[in-house]
């Protein structure tokens, strides 16, 4: 089955009053049809970033994407102009945005934001793209639609605002969505309601599905294969059952521990990660991790391979991996 999305060898760098900050540094996934995928890493490790890339979002300047192929459908993004690429969004890829408050307009009523991409991208009149939006909110479970069209995003709580954004994503059934946190401001019970939400609405799609999150409750239940980020870099890939069975790189096994298990014995600690995530605009040719590192030896400082698209295997950018 050919890739629905590869993205390979990406970069985007940003221009600061600091120094040029690597924001992504050599990213290569792919994502088949049907599939999803998690995107793991602390915050500031470039995840948002390179989801924000395939939609032609980055804001230049002071970003830019200065190398890469971003292959969609047989087309190249970077290639295509603004034109082009407004185009896909929203029609042919979706995104649901981290905070949903921020994201939708202040200013414009539900309903208006609702019906701007069907009848921009499908020609709808105003009657038609009513009644998609009106579908689009009982998809998501949000009763009363008709009513709820008319009210502004400040009448919503946040787990409804995030049912609006879901529903601004399949409005007009892309095949590729794209979720940046979607759960970071929602207490546990509706963070489990929107995942679920999700999960199977992009079934009864067919479409393909990227979790931006921190979250490994999140990825264990939903990936079917996961990345993991770490300064700008993928430093782990690899199926889900792979990753959580046999992590092979010192910042997944960090983020593992860190988590709470229940079948860890009552009273045991969690073990952190040790040091703070390293400055993007000072990195050297060698891992990145080795400060905060257990396993570190020596040779951590020579350049490391960056990793290519193989989905078919478990890679780490570790050079210790090989002694487990």
């Amino acid at each position: 089955m050919s890739a629905l999305l590869k993205v390979d060898d990406l970069n985007v760098e940003f221009r600061t009053e600091l120094g040029l900050v690597k924001a992504v540094d050599g990213v290569s996934y792919d994502i088949e049809p049907g599939e999803t995928v998690a995107i793991v890493g602390e915050s500031g490790c470039g995840k948002s970033v390179s989801a924000l890339a395939v939609l032609g979002l980055v804001s230049t300047p002071p970003g830019k994407i200065t190398r890469g192929t971003i292959q969609f459908g047989g087309r190249d993004l970077l290639s295509l102009s603004e034109a082009e690429i407004q185009n896909v969004r929203g029609r042919e890829i979706g995104m649901i945005f981290q905070e949903p408050m921020t994201s939708l307009n202040p200013v414009l009523s539900i309903g208006l934001q609702l019906t701007e991409s069907p009848r921009r991208h499908f020609g709808l009149t105003r009657a038609q793209a009513k009644t998609r939006a009106i579908d689009l909110m009982k998809m998501v479970g949000i009763a009363d639609p008709e009513s709820r069209l008319k009210q502004y995003p400040h009448h919503f709580s946040g787990g409804m605002r995030q049912r609006v954004m879901i529903a601004l994503a399949l409005s007009c059934e892309p095949k590729l969505i794209i979720a940046d946190e979607p759960t970071t401001a929602l207490d546990v019970t509706i963070q489990a309601q929107i995942l679920e939400l999700m999960k199977s609405l992009t079934e009864r799609l067919g479409a393909s599905l990227v979790i931006i999150t921190h979250n490994l409750g999140v990825v264990a239940r939903y990936a079917n294969r996961v990345n993991v980020m770490y300064a700008g870099r993928i430093v782990e890939s690899g199926t889900t059952t792979e990753i959580f069975s046999r992590p092979q790189h010192p910042y997944t096994v960090g983020l593992l521990n860190s988590v709470p298990r229940m079948d860890r014995d009552h009273g045991e600690r969690l073990v952190p990660i040790n040091g703070q995530p390293p400055d993007l605009a000072k990195l050297d040719s060698g891992c990145a991790f080795y400060p905060r590192c257990t396993w570190a030896k020596e040779q951590c400082l020579e350049p490391l391979e960056i990793l290519n698209s193989n989905r078919d295997i478990h890679q780490t950018a570790c050079l210790m991996s090989a002694e487990l």
